[in-house]
C-alpha cells in the first residue's frame, strides 16, 4: 500500500482526535504539494467505527432524550448528539477518499479539507462539553451514519447521493429550527456558545453538500445517468423518505440543489 493509503487508513481506524487531525493535515499538504499518489491498492473493509473503542452504542430508541434545550441535561444531550456526528463526520470524509481511489486528485482534497473542517467543528463542540462538565463518550450514540456508509461502501455515487446530499443536506434543515429553539430560552454564555457554534457548522455544511452535489454529478454524468432522476432511485434503493416539507430551500438552493430538483422531491413551491 503506498504512504499516502497507509497513512489514510491509520486516520480512519484511529480513535485518537490528534492523530486523525495531524495525518489528515499531512494528506491535504501532500495532495497541493505534489498530488503523486498511488492509486493502486485495495481499501480493507471496516466494520466498527473508531469511536467503539470509547462510545456505548444503542439503537436510536435508546439514545438520551433532548427535547429541553433549556434544561442542563437537555442541552448536555443536544450538544453530545451534534459532536458525535461531526466525529462520525470526520471518518465519512475520510472514507470517501480511501474507499474510492480511482476518483481525481481534486475529489480527494475535496473531502480531506472537509474531513479537517469537521474535525475543527468536533474540536469547537467538544470545549462545549467540557464547559458542561462532560466529555465525547459519555452518553451513548448510534451509528447509523457508519453504517449507512457501510452499505454505500462500493458504490461512489451512491456515497455521494446518500452521505452528503441526503443526510447533511438533512442537517441544513434541521440545524436552523435547533438554533430557532434556543433563542427560545433565556439568554446564557453557554447557549450563545452552542448556537455560536452551531452557525459555524451551518455555513460550512452547505459547502459540504456542495461538493457532494458537484461529485455526485460528475458521477452521474460519467455513467449518462440523469442525475435528479439517479438521485429518486438511489433514495428508494436505500428506503430513505423525502420528507419535503421540512426542506431548508434556501439553504439546499445554495449547496447546489435546483428548484426543479427540489419541486420534484416534493416541494410545493420553489423560486
Amino acid at each position: 500500500m503506498s504512504s499516502f493509503y497507509n497513512n489514510l487508513q491509520k486516520a480512519l481506524i484511529s480513535d485518537n482526535i490528534s492523530t486523525k487531525e495531524l495525518i489528515i493535515d499531512e494528506l491535504i499538504n501532500h495532495c497541493q504539494d505534489n498530488g503523486d499518489i498511488d492509486n493502486n491498492f485495495t481499501p480493507i473493509e471496516i466494520d466498527t467505527p473508531s469511536y467503539a473503542s470509547f462510545c456505548k452504542i444503542v439503537a436510536p430508541k435508546n439514545l438520551p432524550k433532548r427535547r429541553d434545550f433549556g434544561s442542563k441535561n437537555g442541552l448536555i444531550a443536544l450538544v453530545h448528539s451534534i459532536t458525535h456526528i461531526e466525529y462520525s463526520a470526520i471518518d465519512l470524509a475520510l472514507d470517501a477518499v480511501y474507499r474510492f481511489p480511482s476518483m481525481p486528485l481534486e475529489y480527494k482534497l475535496d473531502w480531506l479539507i472537509v474531513a479537517q473542517d469537521e474535525v475543527r467543528h468536533f474540536r469547537m463542540l467538544h470545549k462545549v462539553l467540557d464547559k458542561l462538565g462532560v466529555k465525547y463518550g459519555d452518553l451513548p450514540v448510534h451509528k447509523g451514519l457508519f453504517e449507512m456508509a457501510y452499505k454505500t461502501s462500493k458504490s461512489p455515487i451512491d456515497r455521494m447521493a446518500i452521505i452528503p446530499r441526503y443526510f447533511e443536506a438533512t442537517g441544513l434543515d434541521v440545524n436552523p429550527k435547533i438554533i430557532s429553539k434556543l433563542n427560545s430560552y433565556k439568554s446564557s454564555e453557554i447557549l450563545e456558545e452552542v448556537k455560536s457554534a452551531m452557525d459555524v457548522i451551518y455555513n460550512e455544511e452547505i459547502e459540504h453538500v456542495r461538493k457532494g452535489d458537484k461529485w455526485f454529478k460528475y458521477l452521474c454524468e460519467k455513467e449518462g445517468l440523469n442525475f435528479m432522476q439517479a438521485y429518486q432511485d438511489i433514495l428508494n434503493k436505500y428506503n430513505l423518505k423525502r420528507d419535503a416539507k421540512s426542506f431548508n430551500i434556501s439553504g439546499r438552493k445554495e449547496a447546489g440543489f435546483s428548484c426543479d430538483e427540489l419541486i420534484g422531491l416534493g416541494v410545493k413551491k420553489c423560486s
